[in-house]
């Protein structure tokens, strides 16, 4: 059983390093700043038994993620971890600017090398859980919550996939592109068809959707309809080919292409941008699909969405169902500091900073 599923059973509180799997080099300080190195050598010699409260906090409103997996790294790394006294906010947090989401109180020679690694991993997770929670909210915008897919394979290193799928997860997409996305939460991949598919078919829609349907019965059948650079007329033929067995369509038009059918009604133009997946193209698809009786396909489009793009769509009422979202739930733009602001529990911080004591803050045990 996974341990998020334990986790929501109440069986255990936090995940640990049975679902993280930690690079044992952490512990030699590997991926820690030598500076960090050198300070863990000196206070080893000359300060060791004084006692430090580091603090960490960051400057947006956001969605925390990445705590479980900070308090898993110092069970796992610290020396002596059970002698730390450490405070902690949760996954899935609403946080305010500089708020305190953390403590750490201990030797500072047993846990602050890990400093630098912490704040990237809070930075990274909560960067990914805050966009993919801005996202979707901005897919709520019409009044009916739109579905978001994940789909950050091809925009990072594949090796940052279960971290990131995770903080989506956190920010409440409920679809991701990959197994890897889904490791720590339990699911799995979903996807249907890509351009490559239809290109083994000779760029026959139909040909390369019966295929994917005699291949994959169970699945829901959704055909991607932008190959021929001519959504109308490949969404028709695929509705009328499969009928109900059709779930949806999905456009991927590239941004510096313009659709056929604005081509064959040249009248429309001029009064918006042409390319790619736009406003008026879905308009004129979902006419089509229900002019035909397809009411029941529903629309999912994706190449180049963000916040405000979904947010401009839904104030439109465009009828899409589900947002396909990759490099802007990436962005990296949530920084978390760690600081020494307690001395045996005397203040004593840079200047700048202080003690920030939040209720909020729940004790590990």
């Amino acid at each position: 059983m996974k341990e998020i599923e334990l986790k929501l059973q109440g069986k255990i509180k936090r995940l640990t390093n049975q679902t993280f799997k930690f690079d044992e080099r952490v512990k030699d300080g590997w991926f820690s700043a030598v500076y960090f190195l050198k300070t863990r050598e000196i206070v080893n010699k000359y300060k060791k038994d004084n006692i430090v409260t580091m603090q960490f906090f960051q400057k947006n409103h956001a969605v925390l993620c990445g705590t479980d997996e900070v308090i898993a790294l110092l069970k796992t790394f610290a020396d002596n971890p059970d002698e730390l006294e450490i405070y902690s906010l949760k996954d899935g947090d609403q946080i305010s600017p500089f708020e305190t989401v953390l403590t750490i109180t201990g030797q500072y020679q047993t846990f602050g090398y890990l400093e630098g690694v912490i704040d990237g991993i809070l930075s990274r997770r909560t960067s990914v859980a805050t966009n993919v929670y801005n996202v979707v909210k901005a897919a709520s915008a019409s009044g009916k919550q739109k579905q978001v897919i994940f789909m950050g394979d091809r925009d990072d290193h594949y090796i940052t996939q279960a971290g990131d799928g995770y903080a989506a997860h956190i920010g409440g997409a409920t679809a991701q592109a990959t197994h890897a996305m889904n490791e720590w939460w339990g699911k799995q991949g979903m996807g249907t068809m890509p351009h490559a598919l239809i290109q083994l078919f000779n760029g026959d829609i139909v040909a390369a959707t019966k295929a994917y349907q005699e291949t994959f019965p169970e699945d829901d059948l959704v055909a991607l309809v932008d190959y021929n650079n001519d959504v109308i007329t490949d969404s028709l033929k695929v509705a009328r080919t499969f009928g109900k067995d059709l779930k949806g369509v999905r456009l991927d038009t590239s941004r510096t292409l313009i659709d056929q059918y604005f081509l064959r009604n040249q009248h429309l133009l001029g009064t918006f941008d042409p390319r790619g997946v736009n406003a008026e193209l879905v308009f004129a698809l979902r006419n089509a699909l229900d002019e035909e009786g397809f009411t029941h396909v529903k629309i999912v489009v994706s190449g180049g969405f963000n916040e405000s793009r979904i947010q401009e769509f839904e104030e439109r009422g465009v009828p899409v169902d589900t947002y396909g979202v990759g490099s802007s739930l990436l962005k990296i733009n949530i920084g978390f500091t760690g600081d020494n602001v307690l001395i045996n529990g005397k203040h004593a911080a840079k200047a700048g900073r202080r003690y920030r004591p939040n209720p909020r803050l729940e004790k590990v045990e």
